[in-house]
């Protein structure tokens, strides 16, 4: 007994482990009560007043506290309890603190409740045991009846709300903390900075920073390295540079934390620059500098650095891998793929469900479904991760019918397996499908439906024309729980102005205009709603709106523009629309765009310009086009452009019928009866068929 006390003893400044602090409490068990003689130098005394017994009690709690040793710790504090040493503050804080590390509050709360001697320490405990647990309601209660806060009061609340993403609280308790004139330390500091990056308050921050040097706190690395952190969220990088530059001591993190903040922002080179001053690069390095390259679809550039760190020794992470397979996947990198895949398999990765999906989807994203399928063989096939993408890559590959047979055989379904499938019915022409199997889910199936799986249904509506159906998924869509995002008022717009009702598209357009202040989606579905109706004043003064917000319009937005400008036959606002993609906000047109100019030209009998337009378009002409500049030159007379029109779409589709049928009318209508002739004849030897026009009206 006296070989373990003494043991104790030299080390009572230490921290135990756990298998010391249990030979402690065993010790504690065959101590006897001290003998009315004096004591020995190197008897235990255990009646409290020995500052050996304090101090080794202290630190035996403190291992259990730090070891999570529950089980250790109750056999101590029942120690205590018998010993009479519960009414020692000190000691009783420290059981205190081993329940509350541990999370164990009933426990807290009962030796809180029975302490003698209850101090700002004990509530700076119980407060932050309730924080660990993340009981910030009762840790607040608790702040509140505080006789005494002082300044680790308020940083472990704020660091409470801080942890839980509660950051506009944690600065308010900040602010609170500052009135009371409360000093605070780098601690305190170093979470507010953190709360505030998440706020994007760019005065806060630079007023915090003002502190950290008021307080002399800006030499403190994590300090500054938080501060660095804030400048970079809040995308105030010329503010973050000038800090990292000024900065008296780095470490590591904070290199890293400057390098994250040019690779969010997309400045690749100035990156590139930081990334080689670095002596001692680590894991977090290299990735954030492939991270930064994938994000700007740079994946050779992302593959170099990938393939340098191989060299060095460095494994790469699973997260790694998966974002490079995934950039492989949406660049059409067929081989870089395979060679990544050759390198989850030698690290092992491929163990990983998440990777599995990931190397399947791949392999359909690449078309080859062959593969996809031998890596789900492989795989395990229970994993929905796996299931999931193997739907969506028979989808994605037009296989809907496979893809329905492997969605049929999974047990339990996810949202996602219900979203890859009713999309995939909505994207490949089977729109009713999407809805039968809407209704089976809403119906059947424990999984609910989410804002995603309403884009898709409100686009088998559309296809449909379907409006009283499309009332109906509204109304269900109010009833619901899902909430509204900018792709699902799109939806809902584009769907009733698809179903002839755009008066009620532009009602749910103004009701949501909180979303579409913000996003370009449903300003696109407003605007080629109104165009469609014919509506083309609508469709503009929209469009002009439009420009006075913080909103860049894209390809889908001039579509609408320019066919508004078709219907209204406003060719020289079209055409300076048309020039304003490329010089005012770098959109190149496309064929969608072009079509729209030479439709608008040909309605305004400019066949001239239209043939000319069509000779500048970067890609080549389809049907569609030659067809409206076919038809045009009938409705205007203008045999040579018919000729020329006719004679491309001869070459683009020999067996397209119609134009010869277009073109024999334009010779007709000109009194060329003899080329009426001959067109017909060529026809008939041919054998050239068209089909007629038919009317649903009976």
């Amino acid at each position: 007994m006296i070989k373990s006390i003494c043991f104790l003893r030299s080390r009572r400044f230490g921290v135990f482990s756990p298998q010391q602090a249990r030979c402690f409490s065993v010790s504690i068990t065959r101590i006897k009560q001290p003998s009315t003689t004096a004591p020995s130098p190197t008897h235990f005394d255990f009646s409290g007043e020995s500052p050996d017994a304090e101090r080794t009690l202290v630190s035996a709690l403190g291992s259990c506290a730090s070891n999570n040793d529950v089980t250790c710790g109750r056999q101590i504090h029942c120690r205590v309890l018998k010993s009479g040493l519960v009414s020692n503050g000190f000691i009783c804080n420290s059981v205190l603190n081993m329940y509350a590390k541990c999370r164990f509050l009933t426990d807290a709360e009962s030796v809180f409740r029975s302490h003698a001697m209850v101090d700002s320490a004990s509530f700076n405990i119980m407060v932050d045991g309730y924080v660990r647990s993340r009981r910030l309601g009762d840790a607040l209660k608790l702040f509140d009846v505080m006789p005494e806060r002082s300044c680790v009061s308020y940083t472990t609340l704020i660091k409470g709300y801080a942890q839980n993403d509660r950051w506009s609280e944690a600065m308010e308790l900040y602010r609170e903390m500052r009135n009371w004139g409360i000093m605070i330390n780098e601690v305190t500091l170093a979470t507010v900075i953190s709360a505030c990056s998440h706020l994007c308050g760019i005065w806060d921050c630079r007023m915090l920073q003002s502190l950290a040097i008021k307080l002399k706190l800006d030499d403190q690395v994590f300090v500054s390295t938080n501060l660095l952190h804030m400048y970079c969220v809040c995308s105030c990088l010329k503010d973050a540079r000038k800090l990292f530059d000024e900065m008296p001591e780095r470490n590591l993190v904070s290199w890293n934390v400057m390098l994250n903040g040019y690779s969010k922002a997309g400045l690749i080179e100035q990156a590139k620059e930081l990334f080689d001053q670095i002596t001692e690069k680590d894991i977090v390095s290299w990735g954030t500098m492939i991270d930064g390259c994938l994000q700007k679809n740079q994946l050779d550039e992302a593959l170099v650095f990938y393939t340098e760190m191989l060299r060095r020794g460095m494994k790469p992470s699973e997260v790694m891998m998966v974002d490079l397979l995934s950039a492989s996947a949406r660049s059409a990198g067929g081989f870089k793929g395979l060679q990544l895949h050759c390198t989850i398999v030698k690290t092992g990765f491929d163990c990983y469900d998440f990777l599995q999906a990931t190397i399947i989807h791949f392999y359909a994203v690449s078309s080859n479904m062959e593969l996809a399928l031998q890596q789900f063989e492989a795989s395990v096939k229970d994993h929905i991760a796996s299931r999931n993408a193997l739907i969506a890559g028979f989808v994605k590959n037009g296989m809907i019918e496979q893809a329905r047979e492997v969605f049929d055989q999974t047990r339990d379904k996810d949202i996602f397996s219900w979203n890859a499938m009713i999309s995939g019915y909505a994207q490949s022409l089977s729109p009713r499908l999407a809805l039968h199997l809407f209704r089976e889910m809403i119906s059947s199936s424990q999984v609910k439906p989410d804002a995603i799986t309403m884009v898709s249904v409100f686009s088998a509506i559309s296809s449909l024309g379907l409006l009283e159906e499309g009332k109906r998924a509204h109304d269900y869509l109010n009833r619901s729980s899902i909430p509204h995002n900018n792709n699902l008022t799109a939806a809902i717009i584009d769907m009733y102005a698809k179903c002839g009702s755009i008066e009620t598209a532009l009602t749910v357009f103004r009701q949501t205009k909180n979303i579409c202040s913000s996003t370009i989606s449903p300003w696109n579905a407003i605007i080629c709603g109104s165009a469609t109706h014919g509506r083309a004043n609508l469709a503009l003064e929209l469009y002009s709106h439009l420009q006075s917000l913080p909103i860049k319009p894209n390809s889908i937005t001039f579509v609408g523009v320019l066919s508004a400008c078709c219907h209204a036959g406003l060719v020289e606002l079209g055409k300076t629309y048309f020039e304003s993609m490329k010089s005012g906000y770098g959109i190149d047109p496309d064929i969608k765009h072009y079509g729209c100019m030479v439709d608008l030209l040909c309605k305004a009998g400019r066949l001239e310009e239209a043939k000319e337009k069509i000779k500048k378009m970067p890609v080549k002409a389809d049907v569609i086009i030659w067809g409206m500049l076919l038809s045009a030159s009938r409705i205007h007379g203008n045999v040579e452009v018919a000729e020329l029109a006719a004679a491309e779409l001869e070459a683009i589709d020999p067996s397209h019928g119609g134009c010869k049928v277009l073109l024999s009318n334009v010779y007709a209508d000109a009194g060329r009866w003899e080329d009426v002739a001959l067109v017909r004849e060529e026809m008939r030897i041919r054998d050239v068929e068209w089909s007629r026009a038919f009317s649903g009206v009976v």
